[in-house]
């Protein structure tokens, strides 16, 4: 657990400790009941807060007067590149702007994220999932199922819809793990960065000489983004379009189970796989770290006064188990209504591709399930590895049999 810094007795140090895998941090639970809205010491030294009560993290997420500008912000975990990177964000990553930036590229994007491309999808993404889950059955027990399936079907899956050849999947998941790795070194982060504007203007130089049927042609073809515009906005896109689904599918299928009722209670009524995944989402709370604001002016939230230019960390873990919002917070329960849970966020920046991660959740859960009934772990919980350390948590491995 961490201390309070001597020089601020009232504040706390992020992040902390989680007692199994599946649980939050056991001191998120105190501050929300406490004081919900908690003084906090950065590491570079900034005071601001840490959030976690729902409505709290809620009413932030949507408050035009907390901002996402990146030269705003401050790391809540120690971060090589800290202060460097408190400079206004490179064209094209719009997570880390405000209006108008944030809202011209957003709509760029949601013209391309349209009812059509998605409805497209969902056939390749069952295709998609038959050929892995076949690949893992021909491969024989034991496997790492992370590996083998919850990284490869959101990977092949995002590479469709932006135009990625698959056959860079190792070059991009290597990119992305260093860069979502807490503890990566500067040079690699650096490296990292250059690999990723390489392998994209490599793309984009592609796709300018023969545009296909995939987003980065659209957007291409649309004519109103840069080379360097375009390559940050499928650097996102691509990094979150795999990172965050893979995570779920791995961490979720151990959570199924380790919570063996419940996996039962869903092969009962396959009808309940919308509400699992959505009951999934609040309840393994995947976003390690985050999000972040920063005040633009003097607000006050639940009681406490955030001054102009305070620093502010939401945590959706801690708010996803707030039993002020949740009945039960604290168990998994496929038939517990999860509606309302912040895990692709609220407000401006809420996940642009939410939908996309529920049709490949909905689709490669059952299948999952459904071809192998006798699933279950090859070794025993407590030696499952998970990623303490990435910004997005979930299992490193998830070895299994049948």
């Amino acid at each position: 657990m961490t201390q309070p810094h001597p020089a601020h007795p009232e504040a706390v140090t992020f992040p902390f400790g989680r007692p199994s895998p599946f649980e939050p941090p056991e001191r998120l639970a105190s501050l929300r009941e406490e004081r919900p809205v908690t003084p906090m010491v950065y590491p570079d030294g900034k005071m601001g807060w840490l959030v976690t009560g729902y409505s709290a993290v809620r009413s932030i997420l949507a408050d035009p007067r907390f901002s996402s500008r990146r030269e705003l912000l401050h790391a809540p975990v120690p971060f090589p590149l800290a202060q460097e990177m408190r400079t206004p964000a490179d064209p094209g990553l719009f997570i880390r702007m405000d209006p108008p930036d944030h809202t011209r590229y957003r709509k760029l994007l949601t013209a391309q994220f349209t009812v059509r491309r998605m409805k497209q999808l969902e056939p390749r993404i069952h295709e998609i999932t038959e050929e892995r889950l076949a690949a893992l059955e021909k491969a024989g027990p034991p496997q790492d199922l992370v590996r083998e399936f919850a990284l490869p079907i959101p990977s092949l899956v995002i590479c469709e819809l932006l135009g990625v050849p698959y056959a860079d999947r190792e070059e991009f998941q290597r990119f992305t793990a260093v860069l979502l790795d807490l503890e990566s070194s500067v040079d690699d982060i650096r490296a990292t960065i250059a690999g990723f504007g390489a392998f994209f203007a490599r793309l984009i130089a592609a796709k300018r000489a023969d545009p296909a049927d995939d987003l980065l042609s659209g957007l291409i073809t649309g004519g109103e983004l840069t080379d360097e515009e375009l390559g940050n906005v499928g650097l996102l896109l691509l990094a979150a379009g795999h990172e965050t689904t893979s995570n779920m599918l791995g961490l979720g299928t151990f959570a199924l189970l380790q919570h063996p009722d419940q996996l039962a209670a869903l092969r009962a009524d396959p009808s309940l796989i919308d509400n699992t995944v959505e009951e999934l989402l609040r309840y393994l709370g995947i976003i390690h770290v985050g999000p972040l604001r920063a005040a633009l002016e003097d607000v006050e939230v639940d009681g406490q006064l955030i001054k102009a230019g305070d620093p502010v960390t939401l945590s959706i873990l801690a708010a996803n188990r707030d039993p002020a919002r949740f009945s039960g917070p604290d168990h998994l329960d496929i038939t517990n209504p999860a509606t309302g849970h912040l895990s692709f966020g609220h407000g401006l920046h809420q996940c642009l591709g939410q939908q996309l991660a529920r049709v490949e959740m909905r689709t490669a859960f059952p299948m999952l399930f459904d071809r192998f009934p006798d699933l279950r772990l090859a070794v025993p919980a407590e030696e499952v590895p998970m990623r303490d350390t990435m910004s997005i948590y979930g299992v490193r491995e998830l070895p299994v049999r049948w």
